[in-house]
């Protein structure tokens, strides 16, 4: 006892140690925070005649003009320290030293601010994290976006964001900055489950989709991590090295329509690109973003390292740092007085976040957002929706799926992660819902007394076994949690909590075990899969009758997943990342890097195709409860101009006797290409709703400028006048997709 005591003391010593040196470091660098500043804004008195907040006029949604006008008037009343100010967070030291230790759990308990001006009532940026849900206090916890990718539906990911805006205004926040679109170019990315896919348009019109729920009750959205953010454990460091074409048509894409569908805000990532970190480079911040695209929104930096040199920041674009004054406050301010930052760079930056804020806080709100908004039952009805339509089934056979409640008699139910909240990783996306229905309880709540469910974790093999063979049917649970893949987060005590990249793309070892040994005892076995990509699992995925991926499923996840295996929904998840066979056939993904890394032209299904390779499942893969039949693809013209557009269309019937969605896909192949182009592209899809023996018309429009690759040479885009492919089908695979055949005429 004596020892354990004496151990006990040393680790709060060096506890204490430990926090002494953090806040010793945070000190000196709070030192450049405008607080300091001699010229403190919180007791400089406004004059009578100054031009406030309170000036601008509210109730209607005002021009582009007149923001620009109010914009420009505020600016002129601020000081150098009142405009630096704006552009740096409000986090004070307590809780900068909170946020980068051990109290990082409770991150985003409270809104985090930024640019909060009492004399002049202009209000802070009011920041909230979190892709699956908000992150403050105890907000519904919807499945993660990866999971919501796979549901394919817009109107479901608007209906998500327009949640997630009221539960931000409810709980004082203004921005949200959950909108994750970085490109899953590798499935071992710890963080993956927080994007929507590995391809650009999928995430593109998903990201929309979001923003404008969100932004509909005043939020500001934040599109994140711009840009070539999928390497998690060595984020702050690593150099991403790519073509001008592999930027402009794989990685840039998605963060184009955002900002075309009307984006508040870009945050930075933390890599560098070409050598420059994401926060200081002026290629991605100033020339693509700002000139080429027109973006007259803000970019804010990634949390703590997101900025190295202030000054180079500044001239780069980088318009808010967060959550603190650590390069731009009294360092920023030296420079401009120096001439090293001119003032117009400044100026700028604040005109732009101005902008947002005046847009935002002045246009009437389309309700009142009362506090019982949050974790509201149609919220958390809204979180068993998106988790049923998210769930993919890969496997039904004998067609063992649905199972049958009156006759199941006894249920095993086997796997660690079957009785555990498993809502995804630990890190910056972390809810924190009232509660979480666990796979184990949504079968026992569902079936009630009418069947008996019993429960094994897989640790006794033996019992496993032994109840596999005299149970009706049996569900598995396997796959990921927050130990194994997540936000890598180098503070939390626990070395194995830490999250970060998946270097196994199989199950663990322990769980292939399980599954081998207990599938034999029973025919009637169905997995269950957790986790946030792709898992490989060629070694077992014969020996199970079914195989259900259900991600991270939400708070709700555990009804949502009875429903499904017992028919009370028809299951219409497609995937959004490949299956492939074997890890070889993914890019290169070797973390931690310690240098630079090349990502390349192919990856996801691109790369499948141009290998040659057959996925254990592709992407847009998905089955039902019933089948569709697809017939009679139409084009509109046999050729476009290449300003042109293309009518397509399709008929899908439901040829079986449940009524189910389908998710319709179009792509466009470009087999006489002079370029190197992938085989095919997605370039649409759509998601019907179909009873049995109903047929509908499904149509599409394609814009031959979606068509068009990137001149590295002459810095356009270009539409290669040849005949192209359209092809409408259930998946990506060829053996799913009807064909049809255009031409893009040449231009004069």
């Amino acid at each position: 006892m004596k020892l354990k005591r004496a151990a006990l003391w040393v680790f709060k010593g060096v506890a204490a140690l430990i926090a002494v040196v953090v806040a010793a470091f945070l000190l000196f660098a709070w030192l450049g925070h405008p607080k300091f500043s001699t010229d403190n804004i919180f007791i400089r008195p406004a004059g009578k005649d100054v031009f406030k907040m309170s000036d601008i006029p509210r109730g209607r949604a005002l021009t582009p003009r007149e923001i620009d006008q109010y914009a420009g008037k505020l600016l002129a009343e601020m000081t150098l320290t009142e405009k630096v100010h704006q552009m740096s967070g409000d986090t004070g030291l307590w809780e900068l030293a909170k946020l980068v230790t051990v109290e990082r759990l409770k991150y985003n308990d409270s809104p985090i601010l930024a640019g909060r001006n009492p004399r002049l009532e202009i209000p802070p940026v009011a920041f909230s994290d979190g892709p699956r849900g908000v992150v403050l206090h105890h907000s519904t916890c919807f499945p993660v976006a990866m999971a919501r990718g796979a549901s394919w539906d817009l109107d479901l990911e608007r209906r998500v964001g327009d949640a997630i805006g009221q539960e931000i205004r409810a709980q004082g926040g203004n921005f949200y900055g959950g909108l994750c679109i970085n490109l899953l170019r590798h499935p071992g990315w710890g963080r993956a489950q927080e994007t929507f896919g590995e391809d650009p348009y999928l995430l593109g019109e998903m990201a929309v989709a979001t923003l404008e729920g969100v932004q509909r009750h005043n939020v500001m959205a934040c599109a994140k991590h711009y840009a070539m953010n999928s390497i998690e454990m060595v984020r702050t460091k690593l150099n991403v090295n790519v073509s001008e074409r592999t930027l402009r048509e794989v990685y840039l894409p998605h963060f184009k329509r955002a900002v075309d569908g009307g984006v508040a805000s870009v945050m930075s990532s933390y890599n560098r690109v070409r050598g420059d970190y994401a926060g200081e480079n002026a290629t991605l911040l100033r020339k693509i973003l700002k000139d080429e695209w027109g973006f007259r929104g803000f970019v804010m930096s990634d949390f703590f390292a997101g900025l190295y040199d202030g000054p180079k920041a500044a001239k780069a674009g980088l318009d808010l740092e967060m959550p603190a004054a650590l390069c731009y406050g009294k360092k920023l301010i030296a420079a401009v007085e120096s001439g090293a930052v001119p003032r117009e760079v400044v100026d700028d930056s604040v005109r732009r976040l101005l902008r947002r804020k005046i847009e935002y806080s002045t246009r009437p709100d389309v309700m009142r957002y009362a506090a019982a908004l949050v974790a509201s039952q149609p919220h958390i009805e809204l979180a068993r929706e998106a988790a049923e339509k998210s769930m993919v089934l890969l496997r039904n056979q004998g067609n063992l799926l649905p199972l049958d409640k009156s006759h199941i008699g006894t249920l095993a139910v086997i796997g660690r992660l079957a009785g555990e909240e498993n809502t995804g990783d630990h890190g910056s996306s972390r809810v924190y819902p009232p509660y979480v229905v666990t796979p184990l309880e949504g079968l026992r709540r569902y079936l009630g007394s009418g069947a008996q469910v019993i429960y094994e974790s897989g640790a006794d093999l033996a019992r496993a076994r032994q109840l596999a063979k005299t149970a009706g049917a049996v569900v598995i649970v396997a796959g990921y949690d927050f130990r194994d893949e997540g936000e890598y987060i180098p503070e939390m005590p626990n070395p194995a909590d830490r999250g970060g990249d998946r270097r196994n793309l199989h199950l663990r070892p322990e769980d292939v075990k399980l599954i081998q040994d207990v599938a034999p005892d029973n025919p009637r076995t169905i997995v269950v899969l957790n986790g946030g990509s792709a898992i490989l699992m060629e070694e077992w995925k014969d020996k199970v009758s079914s195989i259900l991926m259900a991600w991270y499923p939400g708070m709700e996840g555990g009804t949502a997943l009875a429903r499904i295996l017992f028919g009370e929904v028809n299951p219409s998840g497609k995937l959004t990342v490949t299956f492939a066979k074997d890890p070889a056939q993914f890019p290169p993904f070797d973390p931690p890097y310690q240098g630079s890394v090349e990502y390349g032209y192919y990856h996801g299904y691109t790369l499948a195709e141009k290998r040659g390779h057959a996925p254990s499942f592709p992407f847009g893969y998905g089955l039902s409860y019933t089948s569709f039949q697809y017939s009679n693809l139409k084009l509109g013209a046999t050729q476009i101009a290449p300003d042109g557009e293309l009518a397509v269309s399709a008929d899908v019937t439901n040829t079986g006797s449940r009524s189910g969605e389908e998710v319709v896909q179009l792509y466009v192949g470009f087999p006489n290409a002079k370029v190197d182009r992938p085989l095919k592209l997605l370039r649409g899809f759509a998601r019907i709703a179909l009873s049995p023996g109903e047929k509908k018309t499904v149509a599409f429009t394609v814009r031959a400028r979606d068509l068009a690759w990137y001149d590295p040479d002459t810095s356009a885009w270009r539409v290669e006048p040849v005949e192209h492919q359209v092809l409408v089908g259930g998946s990506s695979r060829a053996a799913d997709l009807l064909q049809a055949s255009f031409r893009i005429a040449a231009g004069r």
